[in-house]
């Protein structure tokens, strides 16, 4: 019986190495995976997953709009898909993350979702909270704060570093916009 996965982090964990690196594996054996990320994450080249240590891969880019069960579907009637990976899960909206579950549950594909927790105001995403409800395994990835802790907030930071404490909820960005930091450190800021 095939299972949804969520792999949730602070942001500079790993996720995209480690979904680039389970697709990897899969392949090696002959194996189909069926990749997607968030359209509205364009750090990268379109239609690609991109991890910081330079490995990416071909992804079906989705949007609040999509229908991954029935993409999915399609998918594996033409091909068999043996895993679905899914980057930047945090942007999933809640019936997309009903359709994952699908995909486990129909189609009997496992469906691995990698994204971050919680946003730069230490709330949930939408994508984040179903997977964190509706998920069969929930993993975490770690990664540290500057001062060696377990960072699990993410702070988005405007040019000189500072702080921000407002603003919409998804604004794209890396390095330059975000650091994670541990409970103690995000609460000082």
């Amino acid at each position: 019986m095939a299972k949804l996965y969520f792999y949730y982090s602070a942001m500079n964990a790993g996720k995209s190495t480690m979904l680039l690196q389970s697709s990897y594996n899969y392949r090696e054996r002959n194996m189909n995976t069926l990749l997607f990320t968030a359209a509205v994450d364009d750090r990268y080249a379109p239609g690609k997953i991109t991890s910081r240590i330079g490995l990416d891969a071909e992804a079906w880019r989705f949007s609040a709009t999509d229908n991954l069960f029935m993409i999915a579907a399609d998918k594996h009637q033409n091909q068999t898909v043996h895993c679905v990976m899914l980057d930047e899960a945090q942007f999933l909206t809640k019936e997309q993350v009903y359709q994952l579950g699908q995909i486990a549950d129909e189609l009997n594909i496992p469906v691995l979702a990698f994204g971050i927790r919680t946003d730069f105001k230490g709330e949930l995403f939408e994508g984040s909270q179903y997977l964190l409800a509706w998920a069969d395994n929930l993993k975490e990835i770690k990664t540290i704060c500057h001062c060696g802790r377990k960072a699990i907030m993410v702070a988005r930071v405007n040019e000189q570093g500072q702080a921000l404490k407002e603003g919409a909820q998804i604004e794209i960005g890396g390095n330059e916009r975000y650091i994670s930091l541990c409970r103690k450190h995000y609460r000082a800021l």
